[in-house]
């Protein structure tokens, strides 16, 4: 049962075109995984679904609902976790949760309770009567997710929610995203990390300069990367063009990376090493290490959207200074 349908939206400003006529859904109770570089419109696209921006033009569905002109009715069944926080600095940590549940009508009686017990669960009872300010990036993270969730959504806007924040902070964030998800929560996940991606969700759409590229399972893309064999050799080329070394002797296969000091390989057919070491032997190149590679889904994404893993890597490095 879709929950989410999107049909042909977009939003421009001026003449640029942050969204380009892009179209997707959202199956009740997944995680749906939204992944692409910064500026891909990744952000752009959630807000325009939780009512944050209004879409040029297009159409957006969320639980049956007309998510342009009813969207007061759509955002009493949605929380949202924007990549920046929303709380206030000076306010506690109970008082943000508190704040937020009012804003949903939730009672005096109902909403406290539903503070403390957030509290708990997010392990953050015992700093709940510090100001929010006070609170470090990984804590921060924590409880503008539980603010998201004061009013038990039926569907749950996350917007990066790992970006910036400590390892442990991260593992305990995924893991508080798949009980919420194992309690029935639909979630929206835009990331730009593909290991929570691969991670975390059911389904996951690609999104690249505006344009939803493909949607698929994450299951059926790691078949699709199984079916690709890929081998890395550390050599020393000793000068040696070792691309046109090889692929003048072995047409079947293909260059995916190299340099002087490494070179890796692949073939739809199953690549057998003896032949490449009798290659390099034959022409002085050492061989340090030769290895098979498990295809991923980042070599997927790289295949998909023509991006080099070390480019998105950049990316999140920047993000978390």
């Amino acid at each position: 049962m879709k929950i989410i349908e999107v049909k042909n939206l977009v939003k421009s400003f001026d003449d640029f075109n942050a969204v380009n006529s892009i179209s997707f859904d959202v199956e009740k109770r997944e995680v749906f995984g939204f992944l692409g570089p910064n500026g891909a419109g990744k952000t752009t696209t959630i807000n325009m679904l939780t009512g944050l921006a209004r879409p040029t033009s297009g159409e957006i569905t969320i639980a049956g609902y007309d998510g342009i002109k009813h969207i007061k009715k759509v955002q009493q069944l949605i929380g949202i976790v924007p990549d920046e926080s929303n709380l206030y600095d000076e306010m506690s940590g109970f008082d943000n949760l508190t704040f937020c549940a009012s804003l949903y009508g939730m009672k005096k009686e109902v909403r406290e309770e539903r503070a403390k017990e957030l509290l708990k669960q997010f392990s953050l009872e015992d700093t709940g009567d510090r100001p929010f300010k006070a609170y470090s990036k990984g804590m921060k993270r924590k409880l503008t997710i539980a603010a998201g969730i004061i009013h038990n959504p039926e569907i749950l806007f996350l917007d990066e929610p790992t970006t910036g924040i400590d390892v442990e902070s991260a593992r305990q964030i995924r893991k508080m995203i798949k009980n919420l998800n194992d309690n029935g929560t639909t979630i929206f996940l835009t990331t730009h990390y593909i290991e929570e991606a691969e991670r975390l969700c059911d389904r996951i759409g690609f999104i690249v300069g505006g344009k939803v590229i493909k949607v698929s399972k994450v299951q059926d893309l790691m078949i699709e990367a199984q079916q690709e064999n890929i081998v890395e050799f550390g050599i020393d080329s000793n000068g040696l063009n070792v691309e046109k070394l090889l692929t003048g002797n072995f047409p079947d296969i293909t260059i995916k990376s190299s340099t002087d000091h490494s070179i890796r390989i692949s073939s739809k057919n199953q690549i057998e090493i003896m032949p490449f070491m009798k290659l390099f032997d034959n022409n002085g190149i050492k061989i340090n290490e030769a290895k098979v590679i498990r295809p991923s889904l980042e070599e997927i994404f790289v295949k998909i959207t023509g991006i080099e893993i070390d480019k998105l890597q950049k990316e999140k490095e920047g993000k978390q200074k």
